[in-house]
Formats: structure tokens, C-alpha cells, sequence
């Protein structure tokens, strides 16, 4: 395989790899790892088209989950001028665009739910999640959806699953009679965002779903079945996975820790609700210190509030960027005012917290934003990128969301 101008994979011809091929000295595919390995992405996907047996230490490396190195972030997206199999990766490192070919379920009839270590976590037409490598192409299937506490299946009498009841309720507290969806509205409704997080200790991976009614979790270790919820709590926006501790934000500011690798999960309050009312976007990140950051993202509707306005020309504008320090003894919030050699990542995937120094592409100081409001960010969303000192944005452009890196393989079920 060869890059084209506009950076598409194609085959080489035998006489083209022949060429490149002859003369060269041939390693050991142990040793072709081993210097595969060290890549970013691109550099890895124009290695693995020199020569067969590079590229036979390319599929190796991937396929086996060898591959761990850390990717400065690259933004995926579509376009339905290239077809409804094909998307795109903007590096970042290389401020280049790369174009991809994805196998069914076609990835334009799929919502994106969460992006998190080189996963995409989607929804079908029938609101069964995968999880979906955009550079392997691999797609595993999570467990079904009628495995959530809130959902109850209903069967036609062929006994196939036919349409779903969402029950309304968290914990204990009834809020609401339940209702019933079909299944390609099913996921309008019950999801809100995904996390695919690792766990070295276990050396397994752990998939953390938000979802309706009222931001709950529930979450799935690779190789379960079903779904496993975390009652009581509710009003989550986003979660971080940090030695062993699912910790997760809610929208006043509350931070729950979980230890989902035991028998019983519990909850553990680390800092009670903040604010008495949410009006920001809440994140929770961990800093290449460990430390934990809690940051806050006001936005509003940029182009106008009036109701008639279609939902694919809306756009939201962020205002303003806080960000705070959690003092996890004190069960306090610190204020931070520069990020000094450090960038943060927020949106409709996994936050996070970057150095300059492991990744010299990125600025220092700057906070790089794409759409998270769930009901814009399925259609319409916008990459900005905030100076945070100054909060000005520098640059801006329709796309959709951040991926991070590049996983082994995952079983479920």
C-alpha cells in the first residue's frame, strides 16, 4: 500500500514493490516491531506500505496490541460528498488530512457517541453499541441495549425485539411514567456519551456509558455480557479513569469516585455539588502531574435563539474557560490561571490534559474545543481553539470529534 497525493491508502503494483524492495536489508519482523512501534499513526500507516514484510510487521503489531505509543490527537470526521464508508483523520502533528475506508455498518448511518484511545463508541439504527478502530477498521460489538437497567424490551410474537420501554427512573426515585420507542429512535433518546478506558492491572478494557434518564452510568468490563449500572447518583457529564477509580463530574460540580473491579461497586463522594445551579459544561481531566482538574466551559447558541432555525445551522460559541484544581484532602477547588506548557482537549470525547513537551506539535497555553452539546454535536459541529490566557479564539473549523490514540483487541460477551 502507497499514499496518494490526496494522503488515500492504494495498493502498490509488484514492480513498485519490487523496486522498493530490492536491495534492502531484510530485520526480523521482532526487530520491525520493535521500530514500528515508536511511530505516530501516520508515520506507522506509510511504514506499513514500504514493502511486504513491513507490512507484515505492521499487521503484527496492530492485531496483537503491542502498539501502545501515545498519538497526538487527530480529528475524525465525515463528509457526504465522499460516500457513506468513508471518513477522515485530520493530524494535528502533521496538519494533514487522511481519508479512510470503513467496513459495515456504513459509518454515516451510525451515531458517534464518544471517542476515547483510538475508539469510536457508535450507535446503529437499532441502538446496539459498537466500539470501532478508524484506523484497523476493527468493530466489536458491545452488549445489547436491552441489557441497561432502564430498558425493557418488547417482542413481537416471533419473539425478536420489537420496540423498548425506557423506564424513568434513578436509584429509587421515580421521576416520570416510562415510554415507549422504537428501536431506531431508542438512541435519540437513551444515549448521552461513551468512554472506552484500560486498566493495566487488570489488562482489560472498561467501556462507561452516560446515558438517559438524567445523565446516569452504567458500565461494561470487557468480556461481560451486559451492562452493569451506578445508582444513585445521576446529572453526569463526564467521567475519567485513574488507577483503578472510575471518577465521574456531574453539572454542579460534584465528583464521584467507583471501583468497578471489585465484586460490589460503591460510590465514594470526593466533593459535594459546587454550585446550586449548571448552567456551564462540566469536565473532569487528570494533568501529566495527577493531578485532577475540574473545568468549566460557558457557552451559548451562536447564531440566534429563534425557534424556526434549523438544527443544522446551529452553532454554539464558548465565552469563557475555568479551570480549577481539586484538592482531594481538603475537598477543595483551587483556581488555576495558566496552563503554562499544557493543553487540554474538551468535547464529545474523552478530556484530556497534554504536555508540550511529549507532544512539540500542540501549543502550549491553549485548550482545543469541538462541539459537546449532545443535541448539536450529532449535526453540526465546530473545532475552536482558545488562547487560555486571553480566552480568544485563534482559529476555528466545522468538523466533528477528537480521537486519541490506538487499541489491541476487545472482546465482549
Amino acid at each position: 500500500m502507497l499514499l496518494k497525493n490526496d494522503h488515500e491508502l492504494v495498493s502498490p503494483s509488484p514492480m513498485e514493490e519490487a523496486t522498493v524492495s530490492h536491495g534492502s536489508l531484510e530485520l526480523p519482523v521482532e526487530i520491525l516491531t520493535d521500530i514500528l512501534s515508536m511511530l505516530e499513526i501516520p508515520d506507522l500507516l506509510r511504514a506499513g506500505c514500504v514493502c511486504s514484510s513491513w507490512h507484515t510487521a505492521y499487521t503484527i503489531l496492530l492485531s496483537s496490541g503491542l502498539y501502545k505509543r501515545q498519538q497526538t490527537p487527530c480529528l475524525f470526521y465525515t463528509s457526504k460528498s465522499a460516500g457513506d464508508d468513508a471518513a477522515f483523520l485530520y493530524s494535528l502533528a502533521e496538519k494533514r488530512v487522511y481519508k479512510l475506508t470503513l467496513p459495515e455498518p456504513l459509518i454515516r448511518s451510525m451515531y458517534l457517541i464518544g471517542s476515547s484511545n483510538g475508539w469510536l463508541v457508535t450507535a446503529d439504527e437499532r441502538s446496539e453499541l459498537h466500539i470501532v478502530n478508524p484506523i484497523t477498521g476493527e468493530q466489536i460489538a458491545l452488549p445489547s441495549v436491552t441489557t441497561i437497567e432502564q430498558v425493557k424490551p418488547i417482542f413481537d410474537d416471533l419473539g425478536s425485539v420489537q420496540e423498548c420501554e425506557l423506564m424513568q427512573y434513578y436509584g429509587e426515585e421515580e421521576i416520570g411514567d416510562p415510554y415507549v420507542l422504537t428501536l431506531d429512535k431508542l438512541r435519540d433518546k437513551l444515549y448521552v456519551k461513551a468512554f472506552v478506558f484500560s486498566d493495566a492491572s487488570m489488562g482489560r478494557y472498561i467501556v462507561v456509558l452516560i446515558h438517559n434518564p438524567i445523565c446516569q452510568l452504567s458500565f461494561a468490563l470487557e468480556g461481560d455480557s451486559k451492562w452493569t449500572w451506578l445508582p444513585p447518583g445521576a446529572d453526569y457529564e463526564d467521567c475519567i479513569y485513574v488507577d483503578g477509580l472510575l471518577y465521574a463530574i456531574t453539572c454542579l460540580g460534584g465528583i464521584h469516585a467507583f471501583d468497578v473491579t471489585g465484586p460490589a461497586v460503591l460510590r465514594k463522594v470526593i466533593m459535594e455539588d459546587m454550585r446550586q445551579y449548571g448552567y456551564e459544561r462540566m469536565y473532569i481531566v487528570e494533568a501529566p502531574s495527577g493531578d485532577l482538574l475540574q473545568v468549566l466551559r460557558d457557552q451559548n447558541v451562536a447564531n440566534g435563539n429563534t425557534p424556526e432555525r434549523d438544527r443544522l445551522q446551529v452553532t454554539m460559541e464558548t465565552r469563557k474557560i475555568m479551570i480549577y484544581k481539586v484538592g482531594m484532602a481538603a475537598k477543595e477547588l483551587l483556581k488555576v490561571s495558566t496552563l503554562d506548557e499544557y493543553v487540554l482537549f474538551l468535547g464529545y470525547s474523552q478530556s484530556l490534559c497534554l504536555s508540550v513537551q511529549e507532544y512539540p506539535q500542540l501549543k502550549a497555553n491553549h485548550v482545543y474545543l469541538t462541539d459537546d452539546d449532545r443535541d448539536v454535536a450529532f449535526w453540526n459541529t465546530v473545532v475552536a481553539i482558545y488562547v487560555l490566557s486571553t480566552w480568544k479564539i485563534t482559529a476555528k473549523k466545522k468538523s466533528w470529534l477528537l480521537s486519541h490514540g490506538v487499541t489491541g483487541q476487545l472482546q465482549f460477551g
